[in-house]
């Protein structure tokens, strides 16, 4: 092994073990020192393998115990280095760990193995990366529904709300693939990209991707012009945020009726109303009846205002006589307990 290569992995083992690298340095040199010292008094003394160990432990120990057998001049100068080394050596074990505690970086990194052995028990969550104005509200609508969130954010503001508020988190750079897999990439449903640059995002695609080609990732683009290299990397939905929040405006103006009637479907509306979509299973009992033969209306008092096909064809409005088969998605209107209750049959 040449030394540029011995080099590479020491700083790979380095930012594996983080915050616990002094401990784990100091006790790597302990444990060379430990066996250089045997393997010397074993050379210089000639003593048997258990006498030099004995000679070591109560040497770093600095019990004051006499020495095993008489030595020679060679053996006190070897004693000496190993007091000076080994001595000085496990003096700055005990400090790194003591600074550990005062400065809280060992509860911190229990705390954080703690985190990613509950994500990766995580199935069919959803990651959301960045948490600013755009993933908070992402965030926070999709475990307002139950769902399960990991956010990856690297701003230490952010971190420490997110601390606070409990949301399973990874503190780094989504862009990076080691954070990716530690959200649990490869077991999540979702990916939504609300990162600030879209070069990023568009990064965080295609790595979301090459993980995970099952996963339905939604972007965020600051320009029309990035759509289109945000929906090649991978994305299945572009979203630009400053366009929706214009055209939501401006329907406020033209028609305030459908939009005031829009947030009534919305949380926090004061109806009791809410839009749905409800995927028709092939175990439903719905599968093969019309829409007026369902009960959809009678039992539950909802609203069936349009219907997707498998391959993505919408019916809006959908007739009477329209049949329902597995794979469909219903979009239904109507209240919240009724549409809990209509869940259970599907």
């Amino acid at each position: 092994m040449d030394e540029k290569t011995l080099r590479v992995r020491i700083i790979r083992l380095r930012n594996r073990v983080g915050t616990f690298w002094p401990l784990v340095f100091s006790q790597l040199t302990m444990f060379l020192v430990f066996f250089a010292a045997v393997f010397s008094y074993m050379h210089i003394e000639g003593w048997d393998f258990w006498d030099s160990c004995y000679m070591v432990v109560i040497t770093l120990s600095t019990v004051g115990f006499q020495e095993v057998h008489p030595m020679s001049t060679q053996g006190r100068i070897l004693t000496t280095l190993l007091i000076l080394t080994g001595v000085g050596n496990f003096a700055f074990i005990l400090g790194a760990f003591s600074q550990m505690l005062v400065e809280g970086k060992l509860f911190k990194a229990f705390g954080r193995r703690r985190v990613l052995k509950a994500i990766a028990r995580l199935k069919g969550h959803s990651i959301v990366c960045g948490y600013g104005r755009i993933g908070r509200v992402v965030a926070e609508e999709i475990m307002h529904e139950g769902g399960s969130v990991v956010v990856i954010e690297q701003n230490p503001e952010s971190v420490t709300q997110l601390d606070e508020k409990g949301i399973l988190h990874i503190a780094g750079d989504a862009t990076s693939d080691q954070v990716l897999e530690e959200a649990n990439i490869r077991n999540a449903t979702n990916l939504i990209a609300a990162l600030e640059l879209d070069s990023a995002n568009v990064y965080v695609v295609l790595s979301a991707r090459q993980f995970n080609p099952d996963l339905h990732i939604v972007a965020r683009a600051g320009a029309e012009s990035h759509i289109s290299k945000l929906m090649q990397a991978g994305a299945n939905k572009v979203l630009l945020p400053h366009r929706i929040g214009g055209l939501r405006m401006a329907q406020s103006v033209l028609r305030p009726t459908v939009t005031s009637f829009v947030e009534l479907t919305q949380r926090g509306g004061k109806m009791d109303i809410q839009m749905e979509e409800l995927l028709i299973t092939a175990s439903s009992g719905l599968v093969g009846k019309a829409l007026m033969d369902s009960g959809i209306r009678a039992r539950f008092n909802l609203i069936v205002i349009a219907v997707k096909d498998v391959d993505g064809t919408m019916h809006f409005n959908p007739a009477s006589d329209f049949v329902i088969n597995a794979g469909h998605t219903l979009i239904v209107v109507g209240s919240e307990d009724n549409l809990a209750s209509f869940q259970e049959i599907l």
